[in-house]
């Protein structure tokens, strides 16, 4: 018997060690006993040194031939935990598809060939079983049918391929990878494209991070297709993702189109099945493209060759809980070990890449216009001091919008905030709505009556009365875009108003149904959130309105107006992308902040040098490395004594500073009271160590078992 190393989907930081009658490759999934359960592991390892006077539980199932994860991706998913010190069977289990958590066998693409014996088969063999006819020709001619070619040939046809499998006429095959018949779309690359294209193809074979400034609407997409034609064209495989799920349809269809073959997509919409494919056809090499979210950086691919991250600079890329990785981050790590070109592409790239590239650990590419005949939109301040709203909506702005229309052109208004009022207010008592689990108010939400927390989901009805002095006159105060869009049908009575958040388009289709109104003109004017920020071509789109753009002006957080630069400048780019002029409206009650300056010129660089020289001068990233330590408790007294304890465990080196512990901004969420401790240094390496070394005794702490606690290492927000 053979001791066998397995990492288990546990939040134990530790393997566990078992015996086989001969040794396992890494990477093959195993069934195990662990206490009363059994549980699916991951063989890690054999040990080399003998374990003495020690009796091992038996492996009781392999569920793998071959290794499911390949050593490459041991490498990158081992890496990942230890930077992010999280327990390796964890981050293994969170990189699998639910299927193959599960134990569920690997899935492979299905094709279907004849035998000698199909071979040799006459149609007359099959008498009046017209559809085994059908079928046997179909594969005949096709030499191999896969499933999507059995699904053309109509319902009922799965009967008949059993019958014929049943007679030895046909057998199952492994499915072909699929070929690529390029699609030229017509579209000319502009020189400073070529360029971009240029640079990175030199690159292959070889690893170089690029960094791709390009403002909005100046076609980074085609640069992304030229790259990924040129890949597929090779017969490698090209890694692309995106932040946002509502972005992956559209990106696709247009891959599709352009490249002629099928493209996979990863993602949360995406049905278990589905992913279970995907991942398994892109790991044997059937996939040229695979599209996808943050969790599809795992994604295995055999001849890995080029991986693009769209929107670099995006907060979706950064794990918020559990398993709190960031895919940018790991993607650039993953292409430097593979020795192949990365490409982070944004019009407001985060503040590490741009430092990077003004340092040239990355290679600056840029994109600097839209071409000669689109120009950037024009910006102009609405003074809210001067000009006072009324749901939201100034003088000016309803006046832009009401010429636009007018002229057939389309407008939108973006506000993060959906909901009709953030606030519901006793003008008698001072009352407002709280949410009883955290430290939040509810916000109204009118159409259904109902009283939402936007944190943790805690909903109850609208009351008609104060319940504390049984006032009847309360007042909703402040503005979501459900309250915007009633003003704006007040205002634009005429006008085709649409409604776009989480309440509205609650799933995919809804969202891609709406989106193709959009572009069919059926809207004139759309109000929303976040969800139309970015990546959206709406060529008839003219107008952009910021309805509160003050929201992030005094964030708590020292990203607050890196985030707020990024959201402005990318709903901005949605005005002006076809043959018209655009214009953007913001609203603001401080048109004197100088955040305002760089952004009425929509110039990235002024406010990145800007913003680089504070960070600079206050210690935070990108020149400083942070890893915070939460900690959350049913009683607050709980998750600070546990704090406490950490502290006092923590023997700092000089390089290493911890900060005081303090509660989160949001105190107390979902009925959990939560607070934090900051470690910080300006030597990544001497953090990394330094935390190995105190999270083993933290692990410890009596108190650790009452306490719901997390590290997140390079957090994207310290608050």
């Amino acid at each position: 018997m053979v001791a066998i190393r397995v990492s288990l989907p546990v939040p134990l930081r530790r393997s566990f060690d078992y015996e086989y009658e001969h040794p396992l490759a890494p990477g093959v999934r195993v069934r195990v006993p662990l206490g009363r359960r059994v549980l699916t592991g991951i063989v890690i390892e054999v040990p080399t040194e003998a374990l003495p006077g020690i009796t091992l539980r038996p492996i009781l199932a392999v569920i793998d031939r071959e290794p499911l994860l390949s050593s490459e991706q041991l490498r990158l998913l081992r890496f990942a935990a230890d930077y992010y010190h999280h327990p390796l069977g964890e981050v293994l289990f969170a990189a699998l598809p639910g299927a193959l958590k599960r134990g569920d066998e690997a899935v492979t693409a299905r094709a279907y060939g004849l035998t000698a014996m199909g071979l040799a088969a006459e149609a007359a063999r099959f008498g009046r079983a017209r559809r085994q006819a059908a079928l046997w020709e179909a594969i005949k001619a096709a030499g191999i049918l896969n499933e999507s070619g059995l699904k053309a040939l109509g319902p009922g046809f799965r009967p008949a391929l059993r019958a014929l499998m049943a007679q030895g006429l046909v057998e199952e095959r492994e499915a072909p990878a699929p070929g690529s018949t390029l699609c030229p779309d017509g579209v000319v690359l502009r020189p400073d494209q070529r360029a971009a294209c240029d640079a990175v193809r030199a690159a292959f074979g070889t690893f170089v991070a690029f960094l791709l400034f390009g403002v909005t609407g100046s076609g980074k997409t085609e640069v992304y297709l030229d790259l990924l034609a040129g890949v597929v064209e090779a017969g490698g495989q090209a890694l692309v993702l995106v932040p946002e799920i509502g972005l992956t349809p559209q990106l696709v269809t247009r891959f599709e189109a352009r490249l002629g073959t099928a493209i996979g997509t990863l993602h949360s919409a995406c049905a278990a099945g589905e992913r279970a494919r995907v991942w398994s056809a892109a790991a044997a090499g059937r996939l040229g493209v695979v599209v996808g979210t943050r969790s599809a950086v795992f994604t295995p691919m055999k001849h890995l060759s080029l991986v693009i991250v769209d929107e670099e600079h995006d907060a979706s890329f950064k794990q918020q809980d559990g398993f709190r990785y960031h895919a940018r981050d790991l993607a650039v790590w993953r292409a430097k070990r593979l020795q192949v070109p990365v490409v982070l592409g944004s019009a407001t790239p985060s503040l590490e890449s741009y430092r990077h590239a003004r340092e040239r650990r990355y290679h600056l590419l840029t994109l600097p216009d839209r071409g000669p005949a689109r120009a950037l939109p024009s910006v102009r301040l609405i003074d809210l001091g001067r000009d006072r709203a009324r749901d939201g909506l100034s003088a000016p702005m309803i006046a832009a919008l009401r010429a636009h229309v007018a002229r057939g052109e389309q407008a939108l208004l973006f506000l993060n905030r959906r909901g009709y009022a953030p606030v519901l207010l006793c003008p008698q008592c001072r009352w407002h709505a709280p949410c009883d689990r955290c430290d939040a108010r509810l916000t109204v939400h009118l159409g259904d009556r109902r009283l939402r927390c936007h944190h943790c989901g805690h909903e109850r009805p609208l009351p008609t009365a104060c319940p504390a002095c049984g006032h009847e006159g309360l007042v909703r105060v402040g503005d979501g875009t459900e309250r915007v869009e009633e003003g704006l049908r007040r205002a634009l009575p005429g006008a085709r108003v649409a409604r776009v958040d989480r309440d509205t388009t609650g799933s995919r289709l809804a969202f891609n149904a709406l989106l193709r109104k959009v572009r069919g003109h059926e809207i004139d004017v759309l109000v929303g959130t976040q969800m139309l920020a970015k990546g959206h071509d709406f060529p008839n789109m003219t107008l952009v309105g910021v309805i509160h753009a003050d929201q992030g002006l005094h964030g708590n957080d020292f990203r607050a107006d890196e985030q707020l630069f990024a959201q402005i400048v990318q709903v901005a780019g949605r005005a002006g992308r076809g043959d018209r002029p655009g214009q953007v409206l913001i609203q603001t009650h401080h048109p004197a902040h100088p955040l305002w300056v760089p952004l009425a010129r929509l110039d990235y660089e002024a406010f990145a040098e800007a913003a680089l020289q504070e960070r600079r001068e206050t210690a935070f990233p990108p020149y400083t490395h942070c890893a915070l330590l939460r900690a959350e408790a049913r009683k607050p007294e709980i998750a600070l004594r546990f704090l406490e304890a950490a502290k006092r465990l923590a023997a700092t080196p000089p390089e290493v500073r911890l900060g005081c512990i303090l509660p989160a901004v949001l105190a107390r969420r979902a009925g959990y009271h939560r607070a934090q401790l900051l470690a910080t240094s300006a030597q990544r390496g001497a953090l990394q160590s330094w935390l190995t070394a105190w999270l083993a005794r933290v692990a410890e702490i009596p108190v650790a078992a009452q306490v719901r606690w997390s590290l997140d290492v390079d957090p994207y927000s310290l608050f």
